[in-house]
């Protein structure tokens, strides 16, 4: 965090946060019946758990440009409808449309084995036939030049770009169970072998993006990856950079299986099949739904979640839990609150896992509203109770956020680490796109939960991870927050902190608006 103001005044903030966070314990204040309300409606009519399972297990992973990203914006929109709240999907771009299919992957020498395994996003169909051929472990060359002479041998293999991982278990395991000498032993061997295959990757000449389609180029008939996080049995999964031969992750113990085969000169084959549809070009769309306010409706609270995802798993934590939170606040306000002053309005961005572009295009398609919104809240990490408040370097936003809060009951703040004036993000999530327009956003951060290595854009990501207790006391949260944001009298303060110098003696400067891609992945 960069000091940003003097200690007296950040001590004057913390003091001020511990007493706005405990005041319930130390006073009988008189309780807003609004607030107890919607207390009161999330906890015995949520609707959460229906609404996760109809979009994490019906409608599934939402990767923009296929069928189940279009049916996801289409459910939120009828969800909103049945609320009777005004909803629409609004157009911004297009993208490749793509729709997965099967993967299925077998080792058919030296013995039949079914792989766990699964195809990488807007990869190409191997047809019904699939391939089989012998695996290959990338080569250690010493520069690029023995690298060009190596790639006639990737002619007719399937090559194998990811290191053998030393062991499957846990840092976790390791460090309960093992000896001292023996948790020192795996330590310094995952590091030295992270070392040399970093190494031996880049004396390739090139990268783990651009390397799958030199070798597809030099006629490899597969790639295959496994992209480990470290817990068992959880993959990382993205897109593959090849556009003609199939690339798959395989899990680490069938993974280590071919490796250590293929290292031994045993010459293991595979056969894959992928069953999956290249449509063409599809339309992406924002969600927006509307509460319109009674008094100030040309005034926005903006309640902001991302609806798209990876698709290994089914998004359930980034950031199916964002959206369904973001859904149950508006539920519960269109129910419990006769007369928001300001229109709330939510926001269920499309696209932003490739680089927040449905909230950017929203932002810069909507010029007009950047003076007229009160206040952005984003959430977008997970499954864990609300527990970190940023300000944003928006100088006196503890003026206001700190006045919101002081209503909130107890059970949902005490938990609630606030720092202000804070420093501006310059990434990471959709409120990013706000504050780069001077729009004061907040990133509501969440415990993890094990986010970083089990769920963040795993194969692991599903229903069985969310933790519906925490997220229903943030939807009662941010629906006390929304509500407070939108009977304010005045509008949230747009006055910046002077940043501070780089260590190069430069001025920081704020984060600077970006436009988003209206057109991904259509020359792949």
């Amino acid at each position: 965090m960069f000091s940003y103001v003097t200690r007296n005044k950040s001590v004057r903030w913390l003091t001020f946060g511990i007493i706005i966070l405990s005041t319930s314990a130390v006073c009988a204040q008189q309780q807003d019946p609004i607030v107890d309300a919607i207390v009161k409606e999330g906890q015995q009519n949520s609707q959460l758990e229906q609404y996760a399972f109809e979009l994490m297990d019906v409608i599934g992973p939402r990767l923009v440009g296929t069928p189940q990203m279009k049916q996801a914006h289409d459910w939120v929109v009828d969800q909103y409808l049945k609320m009777g709240i005004n909803a629409r999907n609004e157009e911004y771009g297009e993208w490749r449309a793509w729709q997965r299919g099967v993967t299925q992957v077998e080792m058919t020498a030296p013995r039949l084995k079914s792989l766990e395994a699964i195809q990488l996003a807007w990869n190409p169909s191997t047809g019904d036939k699939g391939i089989e051929a012998e695996v290959i472990v990338l080569p250690f060359v010493d520069n690029s030049i023995a690298f060009q002479k190596w790639l006639p041998n990737a002619k007719g293999k399937i090559i194998l770009i990811s290191m053998l991982q030393p062991t499957g278990r846990s840092e976790e395991q390791w460090k309960e169970y093992a000896t001292p000498a023996s948790l020192a032993k795996i330590q310094d061997l995952k590091k030295s072998q992270t070392e040399s295959w970093n190494q031996r990757i880049a004396n390739t000449g090139y990268d783990i993006k651009t390397l799958p389609k030199i070798l597809e180029d030099a006629g490899a008939v597969g790639i295959v990856s496994s992209f480990w996080t470290g817990i068992m049995g959880a993959n990382r999964i993205f897109e593959a950079f090849t556009t003609k031969i199939p690339t798959i992750d395989i899990a680490l113990e069938d993974y280590g299986t071919l490796y250590r085969l293929a290292e031994k000169g045993i010459k293991p084959k595979i056969k894959i099949k992928t069953i999956s549809k290249n449509l063409g070009k599809t339309k992406t769309y924002n969600t927006i739904a509307e509460i319109k306010g009674t008094e100030k409706p040309d005034e926005y609270v903006v309640l902001s979640a991302h609806l798209d995802s990876w698709d290994g798993g089914t998004g359930a934590t980034d950031n199916g839990t964002g959206i369904i939170v973001m859904m149950e606040a508006a539920r519960i306000l269109k129910k419990v609150l006769p007369h928001n002053k300001r229109t709330i309005l939510i926001g269920n961005w499309g696209s932003e896992e490739q680089g927040l572009n449905g909230s950017r295009a929203f932002v810069e398609d909507h010029p007009e509203l950047h003076d007229k919104i009160q206040v952005v809240f984003n959430q977008d990490n997970g499954t864990g109770r609300i527990v970190n408040l940023n300000g944003q370097g928006f100088l006196h936003a503890y003026d206001f956020l700190g006045k919101w809060l002081y209503d909130v009951p107890d059970d949902y703040k005490k938990d609630l680490k606030s720092t202000f004036p804070g420093s501006p993000s310059s990434g990471g999530s959709d409120h990013v796109s706000f504050v780069s327009a001077d729009i004061p956003a907040f990133m509501l951060g969440a415990l993890s939960w094990g986010y970083g290595n089990h769920t963040w854009h795993t194969n692991r990501d599903t229903y069985d991870k969310i933790v519906f207790d925490e997220v229903r006391n943030n939807a009662i949260l941010i629906a006390i927050l929304a509500y407070k944001a939108s009977q304010e009298e005045e509008l949230v303060s747009r006055q910046k902190i002077n940043l501070p110098k780089s260590s190069d003696g430069k001025t920081i400067e704020w984060p600077a608006q970006k436009s988003p891609k209206r057109t991904g992945g259509l020359n792949n």
